[in-house]
């Protein structure tokens, strides 16, 4: 067995358990291995924190699937991919990004239902369903097994409700996505309200939930993973962003908020 075929399989015994995945969101191998040291167990890219690093409004393709690799290459961990909308409306060449992604040393990606384009900004329903098919077909042709997470959007994008949403994961599901995702879910009654329909594993992500929801109630409801997107990249671009405006005022207070070098480069990395 390959050792991505074991971070595969590890990766899936991981949505197994009754307590949820802590699944945070580096956006370059320093971040990566960092997480790593404080005892992650799987790390997915966020594609938000990509376009953050590179100073633009959505990262390119080749940009997602390179930060991908090298965050692959990071550390030993599973590696999940924010693919978007896998950066193609059709179907089939939008699957074709499962395979470049698998390549680029994930164990998993998700595709998602939103568009790009903010003039119609989610799929319609056949079509994304047809697209997560695609998906699925394209992860169980790999020599691993990959786990492909469906991700209904339309919440985000204020273009439908919560029954909208759980019948594009019904859907996606019965399509045969590993696991669902509803991004801008924000309370437990409506997470509940998503793992009370579907069969499968569901992630929460709590960059846009109530701040005050914790890991012990999303445990109790059944979610099985919790990720954070782009979240730790805008906070540590808020920090930035705070100490170069005092430097800019020719203060330097910011200096005794620095991170000790020892929690940056620990011992064994």
């Amino acid at each position: 067995m390959t050792d991505q075929a074991a971070a595969a399989l590890r990766f899936r015994e991981l949505h197994e358990r009754p307590e949820p995945l802590l699944l945070p969101n580096p956006w370059d191998p320093g971040t990566a291995r960092l997480l790593a040291s404080l005892g992650f167990e799987a790390l997915a890219t966020t594609s938000l924190g990509v376009a953050n690093q590179l100073g633009r409004r959505r990262a390119s393709r080749q940009a997602i699937l390179g930060n991908l690799r090298a965050i692959s290459d990071a550390t030993p961990l599973p590696v999940n991919a924010d693919l978007e909308n896998c950066y193609a409306d059709d179907p089939a060449e939008a699957a074709t990004m499962i395979a470049d992604a698998c390549a680029a040393g994930a164990v998993g990606a998700s595709i998602e239902d939103a568009t790009g384009d903010p003039r119609a900004p989610i799929y319609d329903f056949g079509l994304a369903v047809e697209r997560v098919h695609a998906a699925v077909e394209a992860a169980r042709a790999l020599p691993i097994p990959f786990v492909l997470t469906a991700r209904a959007e339309n919440l985000l994008w204020q273009a439908g409700d919560l029954d909208d949403t759980i019948s594009r994961l019904r859907a996606f599901e019965e399509a045969g996505a590993d696991v669902l995702y509803a991004p801008g879910l924000r309370t437990l009654d409506e997470m509940r309200a998503v793992v009370s329909s579907v069969g499968g594993p569901v992630n929460v992500v709590m960059g846009f939930a109530d701040p005050e929801i914790t890991l012990a109630q999303l445990a109790e409801i059944g979610v099985r993973r919790v990720s954070i997107g782009g979240a730790l990249s805008r906070v540590a671009l808020r920090s930035f962003m705070d100490a170069a405006k005092e430097m800019r005022a020719g203060r330097f207070g910011f200096v005794t908020r620095m991170a000790p070098l020892t929690d940056l480069h620990p011992p064994f990395t």
